[in-house]
């Protein structure tokens, strides 16, 4: 480590650092929508270059409130000059200067440092020096990853986001509801739960009675509630030991589960295809910036595709109808197609990017290849089940009308093999005035994937759990 570069304690750095810091409010991205120049403005951020000459030196600094940096031109009338060339990219500082228009192109604000501190240098080792990295690389280093423009643009089109997710529901009069994370309950049926455990104690002795698990989905509980309260939305963390190491899936992941009363099949597929349709507009409104941004390193057919949701009606079709257009394509899929056979990926992209070139809705599922809780059509083999394919990932919407006929629901679980035991709270919603309602859950990750074209769920949440990763 370097003996000659300045410490938070020496000279360089304000004494009044930690009040100054509690009280900023000059994020980088409110100043270069400024209007005027500013004679005394105070600014933070992370150095991302530095370049000298001999009387003058232009830092670039982020503050991680936009994807742009604001330029600092240092000369030696600055107090503080003499320590500039200890900062080194990664290094935090703070600037106070004036804020005065660009001759350059591109930036329409430049700060004149009156006086430079810096807050904490970085070691020579730092590893974003170079403008480009891999996306392996970077998952490698996830503590610093979000410094790159990349992770900043997803990190903060995801905050925004589930602002958005919030608003679209409460403006329809949902209620938010947080349903447990700790569960005895297996709502999909597939196996693929994390058992808690308690050190020392015997397994027959379980802390809460019986084995529990981490939620792959706050479904059921959150139906209980829509039968008191109408329409209720979850929006949490959930988990799965699902073994596969692939670009969408990882073990911990964010749901968005809305459950709706006296709702059937038709109106549940109207509000998910409502719901993707308000996100994509909100994304295309509030993040310019990244999105160009995206559009240009990641996805160039992001910005079109995206707009083309707005405009296009989104294609609606029965699982039988999709099976038949996918066996008479002459396409030789790796995955095979039948009649009782689930839909991969691949399938649904094909629906969506080249047979209809639009979103799709699939309905009426084999009731052989769906959970318990799905209602039984009339024609005894489908269930009221539905799926939104949007191109570019697939399956990103799963829903169904909920079986509301007690009898039924007991017949279900029987063909499934799950228990009435230990779920009888959930078929009493069918004994104490039942209702046809019907809901959906829809993957956070896989939300943000579409909209930013970001092709690895790993690179779209903050700290990704994986088989064999949990670092932080």
């Amino acid at each position: 480590m370097p003996t000659n570069t300045p410490r938070i304690g020496t000279s360089c750095v304000r004494p009044d650092f930690h009040d100054q810091f509690a009280v900023s409010t000059n994020s980088i991205a409110k100043i270069l929508g400024a209007s005027d120049e500013i004679n005394d403005l105070t600014v933070q951020g992370w150095v991302r270059t530095r370049r000298d000459s001999k009387d003058f030196s232009f830092l670039e600094i982020n503050d991680g409130s936009c994807l742009a940096s604001l330029q600092i031109v240092v000369t030696r009338e600055c107090q503080g000059w003499n320590h500039v060339k200890d900062i080194t990219c990664g290094a935090s500082v703070t600037v106070t200067g004036k804020l005065l228009e660009s001759p350059a192109a591109g930036q329409a604000w430049e700060l004149h440092a009156m006086q430079l501190d810096i807050i904490g240098v970085a070691d020579a080792d730092y590893p974003l020096q170079k403008k480009r990295h891999t996306l392996e690389f970077l998952r490698e280093i996830g503590h610093l990853r979000s410094r790159t423009n990349l992770l900043g643009s997803v990190f903060r089109l995801r905050s925004r986001l589930s602002f958005a997710v919030h608003d679209f529901f409460q403006s329809r009069g949902f209620h938010y509801v947080h349903t447990p994370i700790v569960t005895t309950s297996d709502c999909e049926g597939a196996g693929e739960l994390f058992r808690l455990t308690t050190p020392g104690i015997d397994s027959e002795e379980e802390f809460f009675g019986r084995p529990a698990f981490l939620t792959v989905s706050g479904q059921l509980e959150a139906e209980t509630l829509a039968c008191s309260m109408s329409k209720v939305y979850t929006f949490g963390p959930t988990f799965r030991a699902d073994p596969s190491n692939t670009s969408r899936h990882v073990s911990e992941f964010w749901m968005i589960e809305p459950e709706m009363a006296f709702c059937d099949l038709v109106q549940d597929m109207d509000v998910a295809e409502e719901f993707i349709k308000a996100m994509v507009t909100f994304v295309l409104e509030d993040r310019e910036e990244d999105l160009a941004f995206f559009n240009k390193f990641v996805d160039k057919e992001l910005l079109a595709r995206l707009q083309a949701v707005q405009d296009v009606e989104f294609k609606r079709i029965s699982f039988t109808d999709a099976v038949g257009i996918l066996e008479k394509s002459g396409r030789k899929f790796e995955h095979p197609v039948g009649l009782t056979i689930a839909l991969q990926s691949e399938h649904e992209r094909f629906l969506t990017e080249e047979y209809f070139k639009c979103p799709v809705t699939v309905f009426d599922y084999p009731k052989e290849i769906k959970p318990f809780y799905m209602r039984l059509n009339e024609d005894g083999r489908t269930v009221a089940a539905m799926d939104v394919l949007v191109p570019g990932i697939g399956e990103i919407v799963g829903g169904s009308q909920r079986e509301e006929r007690y009898d039924q629901l007991l017949k279900n679980m029987e063909r499934c093999g799950l228990a009435h035991e230990g779920h009888e709270w959930y078929s009493d919603l069918r004994r104490y005035g039942t209702v046809p309602h019907a809901g959906f859950g829809l993957g956070f990750e896989r939300l943000i994937m579409y909209l930013t074209g970001v092709s690895n769920i790993r690179d779209v949440i903050p700290f990704p759990r994986t088989p064999g990763h949990a670092s932080f």
